[in-house]
């Protein structure tokens, strides 16, 4: 045999490079993430960096150029005050998916510390929460924004905080419902039995496990969101000039969209663009999605099922 040259034994048998896991991980995903999250990321990117891809100063006005054609020097066109349609695009869509963001974000947070409690606790404290959660569902959550703008005046914080207000309590009975589930797994009994503290259960085995599927649901219902915030900025409860968003745009826009159609279309197709690429992300993430009794749904139906056939 012939002698084995010791470099390349260890060589073979060396851990792979982060680059080649990273590049492992990525052909794991299934091709609708790739796409749809390459999107998404494309989508922050250009936000993210709006000062240095603007070309130019979205406040800048040029009565000159008024409702200039799309062009060279103006991509997308000027609006009724010579303004840069695409500077404003990229500025505007800012404040609309950060406020989009931060609310889910706020949302996430809350809903999963109230559906964890829940569910540890039991007896009137789920009670409590489980009603409170139930009246608030009870009223449309743009009823609900309305009535708190209305008492603290519109603005970028106010509309956050009168989003958030509702927007937890799905990911709430979510939580608890994950929680319930997982209450009954083998290694959560085990580190009960081990004595081990309600806060390393939770953090430990609890949470950990309800991540990917709380994701999932957060993805799912940022276009949603979205589109309320377009609308709540449509009628002039969002952000406030100089400032403007996606929605104020449209409101802005609507008068002219017949001399120039493209001062309603470039805010209503980044509104389109955004909510579907996060949202389709959304849906290949959920793991519900890929196979049967898989996911969040699926834990949800069996433990449904084992109570059903209990009662039986």
């Amino acid at each position: 045999m012939a002698p084995i040259d010791a470099g390349a034994a260890a060589l073979s048998t060396a851990a792979p490079s982060p680059v080649r896991r990273f590049v492992g991980w990525l052909r794991g995903l299934p091709p609708g993430v790739l796409f749809w999250g390459a999107l998404t990321l494309l989508i922050v990117f250009c936000l993210v960096f709006a000062p240095a891809l603007a070309p130019y100063d979205p406040a800048r006005q040029n009565l000159l150029r008024r409702f200039a054609e799309p062009s060279a020097l103006h991509w997308l066109g000027t609006d009724h005050l010579g303004r840069d349609v695409l500077s404003r695009l990229l500025y505007g869509g800012r404040f609309s998916v950060s406020i989009t963001a931060i609310t889910l974000g706020l949302s996430v947070v809350i809903g999963v510390l109230v559906g964890v409690i829940s569910a540890r606790a039991g007896g009137w404290v789920d009670e409590f929460l489980m009603r409170l959660v139930d009246l608030l569902i009870s009223f449309p959550d743009v009823i609900v924004a309305l009535f708190l703008i209305a008492i603290l005046g519109p603005g970028y914080g106010t509309l956050i905080v009168a989003l958030t207000v509702h927007a937890w309590t799905p990911f709430a009975r979510m939580m608890r419902g994950l929680a319930l589930d997982l209450n009954r797994r083998d290694f959560v009994k085990a580190a009960e039995i081990l004595n081990c503290s309600r806060r390393f259960i939770v953090l430990r085995h609890i949470i950990p496990n309800a991540i990917r599927p709380i994701t999932a649901i957060a993805l799912l219902r940022f276009g949603h969101k979205l589109i309320v915030v377009g609308g709540l900025s449509f009628l002039g409860l969002g952000v406030q000039p100089p400032m403007s968003d996606w929605g104020s745009m449209l409101a802005e826009s609507r008068r002219y969209m017949e001399r120039a159609p493209m001062l309603v279309i470039a805010p209503g197709v980044a509104i389109f663009v955004t909510a579907l690429a996060v949202t389709t992300l959304g849906q290949s993430l959920d793991p519900g999605n890929r196979r049967p009794g898989g996911g969040s749904r699926g834990m949800l139906r069996r433990r449904k099922s084992r109570s059903g056939g209990r009662e039986g």
